[in-house]
């Protein structure tokens, strides 16, 4: 930067700090962060809709409550009591009655229970500026809980002190509601940041109120999964991501997400269902096994239909795409072409096989990829719905403005799916007429490129070629989303024979074993591959199987255990998550989560066993992490301003 660009910024930041005391101030505040112990960081992974146990996870911070809890008073209370504070920590308002139901004297039992928060609290607090925890209290409370949480307890006046402000709380009717402020704190605070490594969406029946509950989380940052990014594509417009979502929200008899959570009208893929497959029982479109409602006879039987006939669509769309988009070499994809639409078979492979269903009566043998007008006009009013649902929109904005194809974090290369390897363990170039694009490079360009499918309003094919990269993240051979050959969508609906259904990984998922691929990966995103880890999801871990999350001899920890209650039964645990804290790293591997009144009721908690990764005697502290390079390069600004105050180059106001 040239002296006069330098000092034109200076000028600038002096209009935030307009004389020597304040940049002084600023700059012995940041130095105090600087050495403040590193905030805990949490990360969660192909969560499905999950609500219910996303929410126990958030709640817990994967164990790091309880952790706290025994910590501080592993001497003085017996098993019973910790897991009743913690399940008090986790659900305030819903396990308070149910305490209060079972105590002889409530006031004596909140005289036991508040110091017991405050000293949690006091502890998690600890990794918090004052300026920030005072800015976290709840603003009719704040006076009260600043003096009880900054009072300490090595005298006998300040432990009367605060013993008389709680005997007030009691008195006064307040004191439920203290423990509750301090309740949501003790997790606010136990959690710097959280990190989502993709799939929020689809099997699970909550996405939509996972989404609320990330929109307002204190700070969380999101790595695009294939099932985020096909809904991100239905909210920007694209029809072939529309199909998609509708097809994987019928099949799983999922349809709170869409008209509960969204308000997406499906009236107009009902009527044209009725019409199209009256007499036809659909039968290999009916809902999968596991489906989260009970469904009627009759219900089932409208789903398959609607079903069947958005997947025709679907297969429709797709194939338009593939023919305009000839360098995504997915010209196999091109099936409905391959019909004997006669005799029912379909030519594959150069085998012959028949189709398990043959009434496709809007599909034209001579034009098969073409929509009939009804099912155009369905796709449009679809297309409106979701273009204009004021949830949805808010959510994928969140999307994109919080999250992105990977994200290199303190250290650490955190991703959803894949690098995509050839079969010699090098980088997969995609081409793109006389460019290539390999790893980073096609990570950063399709990132980009959904963002201009979402976010181009002025220019018509942009925005074409935009939503069709989102597509291809979706279902492409060499998307780091998906990260497979083929999705083999129409073979599992339509052929019995199971070695069509194949689709097979990409080269990567060999190669994540081997430390060297780790290292190449992490040196590729200009990581230091002697500390940094790799923190991938998106294939569930087997662990019946005697599968290990902890891949590459340490360096790549895949945190994708099952989180979807569809997967528990390969997986044999309900998922894992990761905790990085000021003292090391570990792994969590997950209970399956009953139910939220379970949990409540019977204090169960869900943090079977960890794995410790990392661990060092020495604390890290925020100058060791990427925030602290910030606040060090703000420090830096902020003593060149003073120097330029001191000098006359700017003159205090």
């Amino acid at each position: 930067m040239s002296t006069d660009d330098s000092l034109r910024y200076l000028k600038l930041l002096a209009r935030e700090y307009p004389c020597i005391h304040a940049a002084s101030a600023a700059i012995i505040t940041l130095s105090a962060q600087l050495n403040l112990p590193k905030g805990t960081e949490h990360f969660l992974s192909d969560i499905h809709g999950e609500y219910e146990a996303f929410c126990h996870v958030l709640k817990n911070g994967s164990g790091s409550i309880r952790r706290k809890i025994e910590d501080i008073f592993a001497d003085t209370l017996t098993e019973p009591e910790k897991k009743t504070l913690a399940t008090l920590i986790y659900y305030p308002e819903q396990k308070l009655p149910l305490i209060l139901e079972s105590v002889a004297d409530a006031a004596e039992w909140y005289r036991i229970t508040l110091p017991r928060l405050l000293k949690i609290c006091r502890t998690v607090a600890l990794k918090h500026l004052q300026t920030d925890l005072i800015a976290l209290l709840s603003k009719h409370f704040a006076a009260i809980l600043e003096e009880l949480l900054q009072a300490p307890e090595d005298s006998e006046d300040q432990r009367a002190y605060c013993q008389n402000i709680i005997e007030t709380l009691i008195t006064t009717g307040t004191a439920q509601t203290i423990l509750i402020v301090l309740a949501e704190l003790i997790q606010r605070l136990a959690i710097a940041r959280l990190h989502i490594i993709g799939d929020i969406y689809d099997r699970g029946p909550g996405a939509h109120l996972i989404m609320d509950t990330l929109v307002d989380y204190q700070a969380v940052d999101i790595q695009w999964g294939n099932h985020d990014i096909v809904w991100m594509g239905a909210a920007a417009g694209s029809e072939a991501c529309i199909a998609n979502v509708v097809r994987m929200c019928l099949r799983h008899a999922n349809l709170a997400t869409l008209e509960t959570g969204y308000a997406i009208s499906l009236l107009p893929l009902v009527s044209l269902a009725i019409d199209v497959y009256g007499n036809d029982p659909c039968p290999i479109f009916q809902p999968q096994p596991g489906a989260e409602i009970e469904l009627s006879d009759h219900e089932r039987e409208l789903i398959a239909k609607m079903h069947k006939a958005i997947t025709v669509i679907q297969f429709k769309l797709e194939g338009q795409i593939i023919k305009r988009r000839p360098h995504y070499q997915m010209e196999d994809r091109l099936l409905l072409d391959q019909i004997d639409y006669t005799q029912g078979t379909i030519h594959l492979n150069d085998t012959i096989y028949p189709l398990l269903d043959r009434h496709f009566p809007t599909i034209d043998p001579a034009h098969p990829y073409e929509l009939t007008d009804r099912e155009q006009t369905v796709i449009d009013k679809l297309k409106f719905s979701f273009t204009t649902s004021n949830r949805l929109q808010k959510h994928v904005r969140f999307l994109f403005a919080k999250g992105g194809m990977y994200l290199a974090h303190n250290g650490n290369l955190l991703y959803h799916g894949c690098i995509a390897m050839n079969e010699d363990g090098s980088f997969k170039a995609f081409k793109v007429g006389d460019e290539e694009f390999t790893a980073r490079a096609f990570m950063d360009r399709v990132e980009r490129l959904a963002h201009q499918g979402y976010y181009t309003a002025d220019n018509p094919e942009q925005k074409r070629y935009g939503l069709d990269a989102m597509w291809y993240l979706w279902s492409g051979e060499q998307s780091p989303l998906f990260g497979k050959e083929k999705m083999a969508t129409f073979e599992r609906y339509f052929i019995a024979d199971k070695t069509t259904h194949l689709e097979r990984r990409n080269a990567y998922y060999a190669y994540r074993n081997q430390e060297e691929a780790a290292r190449r990966i992490l040196q590729e995103f200009n990581l230091d591959p002697e500390t940094g880890y790799i923190i991938n999801g998106h294939v569930p871990v087997k662990v019946k199987q005697g599968e290990s999350p902890i891949k590459a001899n340490g360096k790549l920890i895949v945190i994708d255990g099952g989180f979807s209650r569809a997967y528990h039964k390969k997986t044999g645990i309900a998922g894992y998550t990761l905790v990085d804290h000021s003292y090391g790293m570990y792994l969590v591997a997950h209970h399956p989560f009953e139910s939220t009144q379970k949990a409540i009721e019977n204090e169960l908690d869900t943090v079977p066993r960890t794995v410790v990764l990392e661990s060092s005697p020495i604390r890290k502290r925020v100058k060791d992490t990427d925030l602290g390079w910030e606040i060090q390069q703000r420090i830096n600004e902020l003593n060149d301003l003073v120097n330029a105050y001191r000098m006359g180059l700017i003159k205090e106001c």
